[in-house]
């Protein structure tokens, strides 16, 4: 019979671990329960899309960007033309001649002379101790070219006078006294030897005179 004592401690002890082990396990869930609603208050993540993160929609909340305007277009300005039946503006009249004009249809004036330019005709020679010979000229002006012409004449007038061309001039010559289209410097005896061999040529030179009043520098002026 005493064997049997201890078994009523025993089943006690047992009882009791039992109750704490219950407690414990309540006290867990409840715990466990008062934090699941916690987390089940949190609003869902959003869903992106096939790309990833970032809402589909913006939210209604969200003011939205104001749209930028376009750039205004300017409509090309259609030309003025005239109203029909309209009669087109004039077309302005060329400027008249100036009195005198540059050329001459007919034996020059006396004021329609060129006191710087003369025919060349004949040389003459003159006393070496001179250093000068005489150049028998006329006088003129540049005649109006016909059409069908290579170029203007030159129209000389008055009787032939003679002018003095110091030995020592400055002398420049073209065709047909030399076989080009730019003047060429020769000296005074070839100019000579020239109007010698072609007397009455009539070419024309541009002179300009010393201080002696004998020409200084003789230019041929080319003609065609």
């Amino acid at each position: 019979m005493n064997a049997d004592r201890p078994r009523p401690a025993a089943l006690a002890l047992a009882a009791l671990a039992l109750t704490v082990v219950l407690t414990g396990c309540q006290e867990g869930g409840a715990a466990a329960g008062g934090a699941a609603p916690a987390a089940s208050t949190a609003a869902p993540a959003p869903t992106g899309s096939a790309g990833g993160a970032g809402p589909t929609s913006a939210p209604s909340d969200v003011p939205s960007a104001a749209p930028t305007a376009a750039p205004a277009v300017k409509k090309p300005v259609a030309p003025k033309t005239a109203a029909p039946g309209s009669t087109p503006p004039p077309a302005p009249k060329p400027e008249p001649a100036p009195a005198g004009g540059d050329c001459v249809d007919s034996p020059p004036a006396p004021e329609d002379v060129d006191p710087d330019e003369f025919a060349l005709y004949r040389i003459e020679e003159l006393d070496g101790s001179t250093g000068k010979v005489n150049l028998v000229v006329q006088h003129g002006a540049w005649g109006c070219g016909s059409p069908d012409s290579d170029g203007a004449p030159f129209v000389v007038t008055g009787e032939e006078s003679r002018w003095a061309l110091d030995q020592a001039a400055y002398v420049t010559v073209t065709n047909p006294i030399v076989t080009s289209t730019e003047n060429r410097r020769i000296g005074v005896q070839e100019l000579i030897d020239w109007v010698n061999a072609h007397p009455d040529s009539g070419l024309v030179f541009r002179y300009e005179t010393g201080d002696d009043g004998a020409i200084h520098r003789l230019e041929e002026v080319f003609t065609p």
